[in-house]
């Protein structure tokens, strides 16, 4: 009599049961998403090394980066390709003589005929003696960290556009693979030896038998007695946000976002941090004269909490700089001075002279102003005045500040 009842309380422990594991199975349901994504592509390190070469022939103009004078020649980065070595000795009619192919290059430095440059984490050193005829002399490993290098898959050498399929199951970040792969979305003379000139945004700089390289995070020491054969000496830890190198006498000038830093190289192995002058969070290139500094700070891509203006500041005490003027720019970029004369580049506004004789007036002295050019980078030179923006490489006399004449415009070639 009591079978009936039983039957029932069975049938729902049953669904119960059903129930919960249908739920169960709803919950591990997985996703399937497919979306577009960057996707960088690799080469070993050893493929990378072996594609350096010397092109025997002139290559055009694509995308300039940083530049550097050495006697007649002009030297000019092609973005993460290499450099290009042009005849200068008429800047009215600059001619390119030929093409060094290096992967990753960003910075570079010449020493009595000797290019130094950077192929991501390796430095480099070729004889351009000749510049038509240049010879590789030595490869220093490793010297370099790069934020495009993996330990386990190689060398980033590009990115392409990719179809990405991802199984998902609500734990994992569509966008992981961003989070996880993509990486970058980042002169004086000694002894006999012979230096030529960089821009204010460089990264590499030679003094004293010396050259001296920085990153986001370090000071690197090469001894360079015997200019083929640089020689890795020390790494040096400065801190955060570092940009740009400039030599002065015995001292090493460094911009940071954060500030500047003065080191002391009168032992040029073992430069002595002297003192830190602080800023606002902003881009940061320095040139010195006499006992003056002149820093430019600006916001932008990567200095949006900036602010932008040009800062005169006295170090005739070099462990206690201190700021006497500040002027408002629109967006500075490279500086230059010569003589009486500063140069500052105004990014996409353009390219300003003004008249540096009296370090608390140089703001309302503006000598002349060139709008109708982008200028990022500035080499005072002692046969002209050479400006590098996204647009190319112009050529100015300066002879007359108030009234720069252009000579010539390398242009580019935007099929590149």
């Amino acid at each position: 009599m009591k079978a009936p009842k039983t039957q029932p309380r069975f049938l729902s422990v049953f669904f119960l049961v059903l129930i919960l594991l249908t739920t169960t199975c709803k919950d591990e349901v997985i996703k399937t998403i497919t979306y577009h994504a960057m996707v960088p592509f690799y080469l070993s390190v050893s493929d990378v090394r072996a594609q350096v070469s010397v092109v025997q022939a002139p290559q055009e103009l694509s995308m300039p980066g940083k530049i550097y004078l050495y006697g007649k020649y002009l030297f000019i980065i092609e973005v993460s390709k290499g450099i290009h070595i042009v005849d200068n000795s008429n800047p009215a009619a600059p001619r390119f003589i030929n093409f060094i192919n290096i992967a990753g290059n960003a910075d570079m430095a010449v020493n009595s005929g000797v290019l130094y440059a950077d192929n991501y984490i390796d430095l480099l050193a070729f004889d351009v003696s000749d510049p038509a005829a240049i010879k590789p002399l030595k490869r220093v490993e490793n010297v370099f960290e790069n934020l495009y290098v993996d330990k386990a898959k190689g060398i980033i050498v590009g990115y392409k556009d990719s179809v990405i399929t991802q199984v998902i199951n609500g734990n994992n970040n569509p966008n992981g693979y961003y989070q996880n792969d993509s990486r970058g979305f980042a002169a004086a003379s000694g002894g006999e030896q012979s230096y030529g000139i960089g821009g204010s945004t460089a990264r590499f700089t030679l003094m004293n038998r010396n050259l001296y390289t920085v990153d986001n995070f370090n000071l690197k020491l090469f001894n360079v007695s015997n200019p083929a054969e640089p020689a890795y000496v020390k790494t040096i830890n400065i801190g955060n946000g570092i940009e740009t190198i400039f030599p002065y006498r015995d001292k090493l000038y460094i911009g940071s976002t954060t500030g500047m830093h003065i080191y002391d190289a009168s032992n040029p192995a073992s430069p002595v941090k002297l003192s830190t002058y602080r800023h606002l969070t902003s881009c940061d290139p320095v040139v010195v004269q006499d006992n003056l500094a002149y820093v430019t700070l600006r916001s932008g891509n990567f200095c949006q909490q900036g602010t932008n203006v040009l800062q005169v500041l006295n170090i005739e005490n070099a462990s206690n700089p201190v700021l006497i003027a500040s002027f408002p720019m629109l967006n500075p970029h490279g500086l230059s001075i010569s003589g009486s004369t500063l140069f500052i580049c105004e990014g996409d506004y353009g390219f300003k002279a003004l008249n540096s004789s009296d370090a608390l007036t140089i703001g309302q002295k503006q000598l002349s102003f060139l709008k109708n050019i982008t200028a990022t980078d500035v080499i005072a030179g002692p046969k002209s005045l050479i400006v590098t923006g996204i647009k190319g490489i112009y050529q100015y006399d300066y002879s007359d500040p108030s009234d720069l004449k252009l000579l010539s415009h390398l242009s580019l070639n935007k099929n590149l």
